[in-house]
């Protein structure tokens, strides 16, 4: 079960539940693989709508290999994820707002 606390999300590929967490390693090799010149420049392509298709499925797969799964951007590419191209959408917005989300200190 997905923890927004520790910034996760749950997202069901192929009929299977999936942790997505964006862990250091992962937003590294997601700035990479989308030639972004910092985490900054990143948050924003997504943040004013400017992502490709590519995009959200190389975040989608750096949350789910954040999370611990073992496969690759290929094997997203050919999964069935829940809800559609809009379902995905959604959950990556998710996964970018309790990622970067400041937690209460005082709690």
């Amino acid at each position: 079960m997905a923890n927004p606390y520790r910034g996760e999300v749950s997202l069901v590929v192929d009929g299977q539940a999936h942790v997505l967490r964006l862990t250091l390693g992962a937003l590294a090799e997601l700035e990479e693989a989308l030639a972004a010149g910092s985490l900054l420049e990143l948050v924003e392509r997504f943040e004013s709508g400017g992502f490709t298709t590519r995009d959200l499925l190389a975040l989608l797969g750096a949350g789910l290999k954040g999370g611990g799964w073992l496969g690759a951007l290929p094997d997203l590419m050919a999964a069935e994820i829940e809800g559609g191209p809009v379902g995905a959408a959604r959950i990556a917005a998710r996964l970018l707002a309790v990622s970067f989300s400041v937690a209460d200190e005082s709690v």
